[in-house]
């Protein structure tokens, strides 16, 4: 347990995320290879949708995956407003980004995929719909953080709507059986396993794996430059005040103002 407190120390954790970031971005690269493979080579042409339905091995993974960072995020956010620890509000907005990217995926992937299946692009259909507000969440956390003057406000709000926000992400994930939708059930679900074939499911799984490596390469190579920002900031802020010619500044300020 100690070590890991050790490790909520901004400067311990980004050399630690400087080591690790490299091979995650390798195994991204590694795991898009194959999933790519599965998905182009190996898996057999759907007999319904034909080969449109390739997209869902892009569209699935980054749904589930905007989904998942908004959870870490949110808990990242959560521990920042009640803990006050500075790397966990940096790794909140260090996830923002590619959780964004994410969202956008899914739903322009999933408009390319709707428009010869479903014969349109959009629905105000309920899952869609969730999805849509999930990236307005997104881009909500995003707007806060550098909507205050004073730095750390805006922090405490942006965390504030990631807590609340995290409300939805159940309604996402149960839209498709509280509610009938346009939308088709889930691929995999823990209670009725996987619906599609086995080579669909392994080029699947290896793309999310991707997915998820490479968010967790960018969140680390984000943060580490964050961290990098408050440093330059900190030490900004002590030179000019301990300026020699901010002192006589002073001085001048509060004489004039003292006849």
């Amino acid at each position: 347990m100690k070590t890991l407190w050790r490790y909520a120390s901004p400067a311990v954790f980004a050399p630690l995320a400087g080591r690790w970031w490299p091979i995650f971005a390798v195994a991204a690269i590694g795991f898009a290879a194959v999933g790519l493979y599965l998905a182009f080579l190996v898996a057999p042409t759907d007999a319904q949708q034909g080969e449109v339905y390739r997209l869902l091995y892009l569209h699935v993974p980054a749904a589930w995956m905007s989904m998942f960072i908004y959870f870490v995020m949110a808990v990242y956010a959560g521990l920042g407003l009640v803990l006050h620890t500075r790397l966990s509000t940096m790794m909140a907005r260090a996830l923002a980004p590619t959780g964004t990217l994410y969202c956008v995926l899914a739903l322009l992937s999933g408009a390319v995929w709707g428009k010869p299946t479903w014969g349109t692009w959009w629905v105000w259909d309920a899952r869609l719909s969730s999805q849509l507000m999930l990236l307005c969440l997104y881009l909500g956390f995003l707007a806060l953080q550098d909507a205050f003057d004073d730095r750390e406000r805006g922090e405490r709000a942006a965390g504030l709507l990631a807590v609340v926000g995290i409300v939805n992400l159940p309604i996402i994930y149960f839209s498709v059986v509280w509610w009938n939708t346009l939308h088709q059930g889930a691929s995999l679900s823990p209670s009725e396993g996987a619906r599609v074939a086995p080579v669909m499911l392994a080029a699947l799984l290896t793309m999310t794996l991707a997915c998820w490596s490479h968010a967790v390469a960018a969140a680390l190579v984000r943060v580490r430059c964050l961290i990098a920002e408050r440093d330059a900031d900190t030490v900004s802020a002590v030179r000019a005040a301990t300026s020699p010619v901010a002192v006589p500044a002073a001085a001048a300020v509060q004489k004039g103002s003292h006849p």
